[in-house]
């Protein structure tokens, strides 16, 4: 099989595309429906369960209808759970005992676009290799004339207690010697999947919850909020003299901070933080955390001074997290905010991230600003261009010329990081070094020699 065709659906995060379009137009997502049933009946060779959740975008219930109806017809039962975070949707899956669980979101995308994931019994997403089958008996036509017996039809039973499930599990992970009482929090649910449980969790633990981003209507999702907009929960830190901001994404597993000064950290910065708090409470082995190549090199030294090694993964929570399992590492993030406690869920939190670095002020008894503020980074500019087509880059000589003379140009003081979203039409252009003038300059004649060659779609 070749890769081509192994990605031909599944990018590095599930499929997504525009809602009602192929491949998540309702005659498609019927067929992976049953196709989602055929592997996993196959697997667990009795009646299975597999649970749905998803975020609040305007096509969640045409893909929730189409996945249900694909899965039921093939004997699967469904359990619906509603708007959910993609994290407490790996953990329901879990701790229901259901055999799969698919999530409905396209992250921190616009409502238009949509998609899902998929999650194995245990929580963890699924393995390149079952994604693989999956696409295989999507396109095969056997798949047609599959169907269970009338009488072995699956039910689609909804679930009223999700969001209650979900609050218990993060509230257990929130040491009970500390507290959040007087604690002022301002949290931004982008109008997504954690616009329930985020202000009703920090609530219940004692804090003072400002909320915004809590008024879905299936076309307000990340649009000027989130974790793609923190000024916004900025200005309402600033506003109201709170103590932290919380902004998330639109299903809730990655979470950007905002100080009580207004200042923005990513997940770098939540890396940090939380590598040397376990480190000192001899929670850290080996004193190794897993970063990823788009990670900055200032993130690195902080670390390594304090001696911590890092293990650097390609992008994507699913990649951070083999390698944490690999070189048994308990701690690995992103610097979109996806941060994975290995010893506490199987895939990126933003409320658990949120409530880790709560405890560590709790611990320290000192602001954010004073705690996440020691990572010295370089500068770094990111450019995205838009792609027609995506042949692998090293195949383009004029691109890949130009990296050379580029990286000649830094000699082993920066970086360069050229690849493809695999989530979306785009190549990633990422320069760092400790020149900010160099950085602009080289990531802009990459991006510009990168659009020369590949074209943007029409």
């Amino acid at each position: 099989m070749s890769n081509h065709f192994a990605r031909r659906y599944f990018g590095t995060d599930g499929i997504r595309g525009v809602a009602n379009r192929p491949p998540l137009d309702p005659q498609t997502l019927v067929r992976m429906g049953k196709a989602v049933a055929s592997v996993f009946l196959k697997r667990a060779g009795k009646r299975h369960r597999i649970l749905i959740g998803r975020d609040t975008r305007l096509s969640g219930d045409l893909i929730e209808t189409a996945l249900s109806a694909g899965l039921t017809c093939m004997g699967a039962d469904v359990l619906l759970i509603g708007p959910v975070p993609t994290p407490g949707i790996a953990y329901l899956t879990w701790s229901m005992r259901a055999d799969a669980g698919i999530v409905i979101s396209a992250s921190h995308n616009p409502f238009e676009d949509n998609g899902f994931k998929l999650f194995g019994h245990d929580g963890f997403k699924l393995p390149d290799e079952v994604e693989m089958e999956l696409e295989s008996l999507l396109e095969s036509p056997e798949m047609d004339s599959r169907y269970a017996e009338p009488s072995a039809v699956g039910r689609a039973i909804h679930i009223g207690d999700a969001i209650g499930r979900y609050t218990v599990f993060l509230k257990s992970w929130f040491p009970r010697e500390l507290t959040l009482e007087g604690v002022k929090i301002g949290v931004d649910c982008a109008h997504g999947a954690a616009y329930e449980v985020a202000p009703q969790t920090f609530t219940e633990l004692g804090a003072d919850v400002s909320a915004i981003g809590v008024s879905p209507n299936g076309r307000n999702i990340n649009a000027g909020c989130g974790s793609l907009h923190p000024e916004a929960v900025g200005r309402l830190v600033r506003e109201e003299g709170l103590d932290i901001g919380i902004a998330l994404d639109g299903d809730g597993d990655r979470c950007v901070l905002v100080d009580e000064q207004g200042r923005t950290y990513d997940g770098d910065a939540v890396l940090a933080m939380c590598a040397v708090d376990l480190k000192e409470r001899g929670l850290l082995p080996e004193s190794r955390v897993v970063a990823t190549v788009m990670s900055n090199l200032g993130l690195d030294i902080f670390l390594r001074e304090r001696g911590i090694e890092v293990e650097h993964a390609p992008v994507g929570d699913r990649y951070v997290l083999e390698a944490m399992v690999r070189t048994g590492c308990r701690l690995g993030a992103e610097p979109s905010g996806h941060v994975i406690f290995r010893d506490m869920t199987t895939t990126g939190d933003g409320l658990l991230t949120a409530l880790n670095v709560l405890a560590v002020m709790g611990r320290l008894g000192r602001p954010l600003s004073e705690i996440a503020s020691q990572v010295k980074k370089f500068p770094q500019i990111l450019m995205n261009v838009k792609v027609a087509r995506k042949p692998p880059l090293d195949t383009i000589e004029p691109v890949r010329r130009l990296i050379r003379e580029k990286e000649a140009i830094l000699d082993g003081r920066g970086r360069i990081l050229v690849r493809y979203s695999g989530t979306e039409n785009k190549a990633r252009v990422m320069v760092e070094c400790e020149d900010s003038l160099l950085c602009e300059s080289a990531a802009s004649e990459i991006a510009e020699a990168i659009r020369d060659a590949l074209g943007e779609p029409s």
